[in-house]
């Protein structure tokens, strides 16, 4: 009888993770193969032009190989891009995108969550809830007409808990004023901030015990979002 040897399956290195990136991006972006190309070409050309002015021996090879890896860098740099907007794009209209993208994506100083804070059983419309130094921002992700009770409903229960707090409303969807998937971050980044450090972990330690464990909605598996690291 064959034993097992109960290890857990290796995860697959760096380079085979870059591949699988880039061949799942080709599949849908046709035009990755020539931005790269574009991205690694450019420096180098200036490298050799460079190292062709400056006649000395050693700082030609510097030169080129310096702007061999300043190419293979730029062009990690677009895949990683157009990988990211090729899995917004997939992503868009779906249900549950908004937390697939704060679990993978939320950059530091926010608190927020994959599970969204309000749910409409009937559309599966959602509500999430991202708290940093700019206050709380609700993020709705559905039409403004379906979505609008359940932000306003939202935004009593974080006055009522937190009365001086700031809060803010982000709406992604194809609706006037609304974002893309890809736009929320920098919507974020864009907020003046208002609170410390120590205020935001309080505010955001208050709300969470008003959680009452809201199930994600069906359509988005957040762990298939994850950011290409470079």
């Amino acid at each position: 009888m064959a034993r097992t040897t109960g290890r857990p399956a290796k995860e697959p290195g760096r380079i085979k993770q870059l591949i699988d990136v880039f061949h799942m991006t080709r599949k849908a972006d046709s035009t990755l193969i020539w931005w790269m190309l574009l991205a690694f070409l450019v420096p180098v050309l200036v490298s050799v032009v460079l190292a062709v002015l400056s006649g000395a021996i050693i700082t030609i090879i510097t030169t080129i190989l310096l702007g061999v890896v300043t190419g293979l860098l730029l062009a990690l740099i677009v895949m990683n891009r157009r990988a990211e907007r090729a899995a917004y794009a997939r992503m868009e209209g779906q249900q549950g995108a908004v937390g697939a993208v704060l679990r993978a994506t939320l950059r530091r100083g926010w608190r927020g969550s994959e599970i969204p804070v309000a749910v409409n059983p009937r559309s599966r419309d959602a509500v999430y809830r991202a708290v940093g130094k700019p206050g709380v921002v609700l993020i709705a992700e559905g039409p403004k007409g379906r979505t609008q009770r359940l932000v306003d409903e939202e935004r009593r229960k974080v006055v009522r808990v937190a009365p001086n707090v700031p809060v803010s409303v982000l709406r992604v969807g194809p609706d006037e004023g609304g974002i893309r998937l890809g736009q929320i971050n920098r919507s974020l980044g864009r907020l003046k901030g208002k609170l410390t450090r120590a205020e935001v972990l309080a505010v955001s330690n208050r709300l969470e015990s008003l959680a009452g464990g809201i199930p994600m909605p069906k359509g988005v598996d957040p762990t298939k979002l994850r950011p290409v690291r470079r």
